[in-house]
């Protein structure tokens, strides 16, 4: 995907330089528009070392009258040539430019050429944020249907707190993506369950798994993206959560179980991603066990299986279970979707080197209830969380159409 980055002048242009990176880690190609304020703050060889494209910083720049006579018109070319255009940081000036249609330099001429989808990250002082004006201009843009990531709150440059500081590049990055997908699950609600589960030994330690949750949250995150109302029953991890997720934080296994049931109702997709530990403590002891030199024996219960629970239940709903394997992936995945009821079971080989639990990567297989395996080739969790997604659409469709 072709996208254009426009850098406004503020303090926040540095970051701009990040969000290139984020946007190039999405497969996307940045083509970078700056102003000659932003050129005050980050320099233009910045933008065209990391993306390796020309960087635009004006209409004219001094050049030869050939050059100028081409420029008249590289704003058309541009706009036809990308998909999204993003403005990092969005100043207040840019604002009132792109309001009220002013079109004195490139950015903004590009701006009023530019048919797709428009992301816009604000950044700026708290009482310029604040102002009336600027937030009758933001009104005016979001009426447009532009995309309004951010700002967030915290101390700026200024020395002020409160809101005004550029949203993180992660956000504005995936914000991106989601202007130009298809809202395929728009009016779902889909349930999904991540993180491991923690079963109490005692008041301090626990029985756990190496699972980090950023499978779940990208199935999250890719869902909500997608327009889907997202329900997250997380376990303990440390992630952030993606915006527009509900979450419902949990720790054991009897807990995860309980709010999965308490959300089943409403849910229409329901993702099982979550790696919830198979046995609990049979008695969790009330105080500190202390170290000694006898052998400690701890006898242990079966967790409920929530899967099985819910694929027990499910009616019409489309189920997805995971498989965390270390052999056997596609023989265990389709015992996994016949004994469980899935319709869909998401298998991967965690003792893999850079893929599984913890990795930002993971390769994996889908076992259908058709019978049907398809492999996904290795690919950041985002990624892989989006085709997951697209072929649960498909099975859904097919499985539709034999009702």
């Amino acid at each position: 995907m072709n996208v254009v980055l426009g850098v406004g002048g503020g303090i926040a242009a540095y970051k701009a330089a990040e969000l290139a990176r984020a946007l190039m880690r999405r497969n996307c190609v940045v083509n970078t528009v700056m102003t000659a304020s932003a050129t005050e703050f980050v320099q233009p060889l910045t933008f065209a070392a990391l993306t390796g494209r020309k960087v635009i910083t004006g209409l004219f720049d001094g050049r030869s009258p050939e050059a100028v006579l081409a420029s008249s018109v590289e704003h058309i070319g541009v706009a036809r040539e990308n998909e999204v255009l993003v403005v990092a940081p969005a100043t207040a000036d840019l604002l009132a430019k792109f309001t009220h249609g002013l079109a004195d330099e490139f950015l903004s001429t590009l701006y009023l050429a530019f048919a797709g989808p428009v992301v816009l990250a604000p950044a700026m002082n708290t009482n310029m944020w604040d102002h009336p004006a600027t937030q009758a201009n933001l009104a005016t843009l979001r009426a447009r249907g532009h995309r309004m990531v951010g700002p967030d709150s915290g101390d700026l440059a200024c020395g002020t707190v409160g809101p005004g500081r550029m949203a993180e590049v992660e956000a504005i990055a995936d914000a991106v993506l989601a202007a130009t997908r298809r809202q395929d699950l728009s009016g779902e609600t889909v349930l999904i369950s991540a993180g491991p589960t923690q079963e109490a030994i005692d008041p301090v330690r626990y029985i756990s798994n190496r699972s980090s949750g950023k499978m779940g949250y990208a199935l999250a995150e890719a869902a909500a993206a997608r327009g889907a109302r997202v329900v997250l029953v997380s376990g303990p991890v440390n992630l952030p959560v993606p915006a527009g997720v509900e979450v419902v934080a949990v720790r054991s296994a009897r807990e995860m179980r309980d709010a999965v049931m308490a959300h089943l109702e409403a849910a229409t997709v329901i993702v099982k991603a979550a790696a919830v530990a198979d046995y609990h403590v049979t008695e969790i002891a009330p105080q500190k066990l202390k170290k000694t030199a006898a052998r400690l024996t701890l006898d242990l219960d079966p967790t409920p299986d929530i899967l099985a629970e819910v694929g027990a239940c499910k009616g019409d709903r489309l189920l997805i279970g995971f498989a965390a394997e270390t052999q056997n992936l596609v023989a265990e995945a389709r015992r996994k979707m016949t004994t469980k009821n899935a319709d869909m079971v998401v298998g991967n080989l965690v003792n893999q080197a850079g893929t599984g639990f913890e990795a930002d990567e993971n390769e994996v297989t889908l076992v259908l209830r058709s019978g049907e395996t398809h492999q996904i080739a290795r690919a950041s969790k985002r990624d892989v969380a989006h085709q997951i997604f697209d072929h649960a659409l498909r099975l859904r469709l097919a499985l539709h159409a034999k009702q």
